[in-house]
């Protein structure tokens, strides 16, 4: 897709600059900080994208709301886009700078779903397991997804381990249709 391979060059070339000066962690923040306050509103986020208001104007409000509260890097990315009509990608761009920085610790993205929200003690032991099983070390996050019924569905990368029931009946219900 061209626009995730553009932002993945914005994002290389912020998280370059981020890198260098010590504040790779406070510049994602200030970048996902940025986007929210954007997309938490929906005039904000029509301002933001319209091909049709004025740069300047988008610049000097973006300068009122986060100079001197945002890191440099992560404001004058987001100008930039401002200045180049690529408002759209910010999100993507968002999203490779998090890949880089996980990228950077050597952790791998891991997301464990389940039905009902488990205690932090059991997921720290959990993603503890994980990690030793597969020898890496994960960057987790825990979801909440009702539908699932029971059971647990673990994302490591692009490996899915599925064991919910929702997972087990969907399973059953393709065997069974696979024999008639």
């Amino acid at each position: 897709m061209v626009s995730e391979k553009l932002a993945r060059r914005y994002a290389t070339a912020a998280f370059s600059l981020a890198n260098d000066g010590g504040a790779v962690d406070r510049v994602g923040d200030d970048l996902a900080t940025i986007a929210a306050a954007i997309a938490s509103d929906a005039q904000t986020r029509e301002f933001f994208l319209s091909p049709v208001v004025d740069r300047a104007q988008k610049e000097n409000m973006l300068l009122e709301a986060f100079a001197g509260r945002t890191h440099d890097v992560a404001l004058h990315v987001v100008l930039l886009l401002v200045r180049k009509h690529r408002e759209r990608i910010l999100g993507t761009l968002l999203d490779e700078y998090r890949k880089l920085q996980q990228h950077a610790t050597g952790a791998e993205p891991l997301t464990i779903a389940t039905a009902r929200r488990i205690d932090d003690r059991a997921f720290a032991a959990l993603v503890d397991r994980l990690q030793r099983i597969y020898g890496k070390r994960f960057d987790a996050t825990q979801t909440v997804d009702a539908s699932l019924i029971g059971g647990i569905r673990i994302l490591m990368g692009d490996r899915l381990v599925d064991g919910t029931i929702a997972g087990q009946l969907d399973a059953l219900a393709r065997t069974l249709f696979a024999h008639n």
